[in-house]
């Protein structure tokens, strides 16, 4: 059974007014327990509305999420348990931080879970250092940090509560390359280690293609494509045209075909685009 599961999901703001519009409508979707989902869309298409139904930060004008299999709103009164199991870091989380030490700031969502002592201790230290949070920096203020480190304190406040599903909402944005492929190895390590389900939204194409294992492609409230990352990017011309970006290795391939070079259209890694060429080469079907 998936771990998390979008049933006919339609969200309507201003239902009965002038402004009444659908943010997402009939969007229906699953969720394996360990899977590595990217979330991609141009603004607007409904990406935020769709990640805050999945804690219970909305609830859905029709349609169903269901987490292990029971309807996340099936209890109303327990909606507080479900953004526990599903944790959601925002975009600029950093903004969230308002504790005296870091160390405070980590332990405040696994406190109102209920851990103390030594297990809280354990919770914070633990997501400290899996978000790449020295154990010096522990006591210090929150606003001494830079920006990136704010970025990983906000992050580990999350991962201290150990969710089921972590949903990331474009997680490196406003930080410097160097910061965003460090912040992104340590989600990888998470991912890794923990083996816990993550959602990524992103803008970046080359972030989403060196990550998950599946992508969800959102088109003016709708799910426009889901697939593996070689079957989404060999639409690279339809992502273009829904206003999408595509990663620059597959951008390059395309130009390649252009020019009447056999390259596959489902390239969308630089080492899979060397690979390809280089094969090309071996074969005499490239100069």
């Amino acid at each position: 059974m998936p771990v998390l599961q979008v049933k006919n999901l339609t969200h309507t703001y201003g239902i009965g007014t002038p402004f009444q519009r659908s943010a997402v409508e009939d969007v229906s979707f699953d969720v394996n327990k360990g899977e590595f989902l990217g979330i991609i869309g141009h603004t607007g298409s409904g990406k935020s509305t769709l990640i805050q139904h999945l804690n219970g930060l909305l609830k859905p004008t029709s349609g169903q999420i269901l987490l292990n299999g029971k309807d996340i709103w099936a209890e109303p009164k327990k909606i507080r348990t479900i953004r526990f199991q599903v944790g959601l870091v925002f975009q600029y989380p950093e903004y969230q931080l308002f504790e005296e030490t870091v160390y405070k700031d980590i332990s405040f969502g696994p406190a109102n879970m209920g851990k103390t002592g030594e297990e809280l201790d354990r919770c914070v230290r633990e997501a400290a250092r899996l978000a790449g949070i020295r154990d010096d920096q522990l006591e210090k203020s929150p606003f001494e940090l830079s920006g990136g480190q704010k970025r990983r304190a906000a992050l580990a406040g999350v991962l201290a509560m150990e969710p089921q599903i972590l949903i990331l909402d474009e997680p490196t944005a406003g930080l410097d390359p160097a910061g965003r492929e460090n912040l992104m190895a340590n989600i990888r390590d998470y991912h890794r280690n923990k083996g816990t389900t993550i959602l990524l939204v992103s803008h970046s194409m080359d972030e989403i293609a060196r990550n998950a294992d599946r992508i969800l492609v959102l088109k003016s409230a709708h799910v426009l494509m889901d697939g593996t990352p070689p079957e989404v990017f060999a639409r690279a011309e339809e992502l273009l045209g829904a206003g999408l970006d595509v990663p620059q290795a597959t951008r390059i391939a395309a130009a390649l075909r252009a020019r009447g070079v056999a390259v596959n259209p489902a390239v969308y890694t630089v080492e899979a685009l060397e690979k390809e060429l280089l094969a090309l080469r071996k074969g005499g079907r490239l100069c």
